[in-house]
């Protein structure tokens, strides 16, 4: 299973640098973790994030960290409203940051620094509105059975 990939103290550091990185933004940050991805790792991470509702949320500012661990592949997908407002090549700089982390084995601290990257760039573009603005989506990591 994906999830034995991580231990529990990983685990909670994952979602921790989640919950830092919305709170100061309306923005969601999910990670959804797997063992396989058959075929093209950018389609598989956009089925997911339909699967995960991350197209639904009010301003369209839903990214999504998604890894194949047994086929290190790995796709960070940004939703309309968030792609909009950063560079063209902010996910490829977080991807390349994240890479390299992961080629020294350091997948939970490669994970968090692109969390982190993410969300500085959600609160930049779409701060944290008022009390009302509610947690869209979960903040624990979803894993799938492939």
């Amino acid at each position: 299973m994906a999830e034995a990939h991580f231990n529990s103290e990983e685990k909670a550091r994952i979602v921790a640098a989640i919950q830092q990185a919305e709170v100061n933004t309306s923005g969601e940050v999910q990670v959804h973790i797997e063992n396989r991805c058959k075929g093209d790792v950018m389609d598989r991470a956009l089925a997911v994030f339909n699967i995960l509702k991350m197209d639904k949320t009010a301003l369209r500012n839903g990214v999504l960290f998604y890894l194949a661990i047994k086929d290190h592949k790995f796709a960070i997908l940004g939703d309309k409203g968030i792609n909009d407002k950063v560079p063209h090549d902010f996910w490829d700089q977080i991807r390349d940051h994240m890479q390299n982390r992961f080629r020294q084995g350091e997948f939970t601290e490669g994970l968090c620094d692109g969390i982190k990257m993410a969300g500085e760039q959600l609160s930049a573009h779409f701060p944290f509105q008022n009390e009302d603005d509610i947690n869209e989506l979960p903040d624990e990591i979803s894993f799938g059975n492939n």
